[in-house]
């Protein structure tokens, strides 16, 4: 059986170590994959296509975000579906 993966040796600082550990753990991925993984999506573009796709959300939206993000903040929602609720 050949295995055409090849070993190499990275110097992270400690901190970006436990972050980058963290981070493919939450994400269900052991380190290498999770390394292995943002190299190619780095690569090959799709990175790059998932940060435009972001950015035009937050283009066309960004203001209903803002205002729910707001309204979140200030307790309107939880105490409208409270206020509903006890209507039932």
């Amino acid at each position: 059986m050949s295995n055409d993966r090849k070993q190499t040796q990275v110097r992270l600082a400690p901190d970006v170590l436990a972050a980058g550990k963290d981070a493919a753990a939450a994400r269900g991925l052991d380190f290498n994959r999770y390394v292995e993984r943002l190299i190619d999506e780095d690569t090959t573009g799709v990175r790059g296509a998932g940060m435009a796709a972001a950015q035009r959300l937050l283009d066309r939206h960004g203001d209903f975000l803002d205002d729910l993000e707001r309204d979140l903040d200030q307790g309107r929602i939880r105490s409208q579906n409270t206020s509903r609720d006890a209507a039932a």
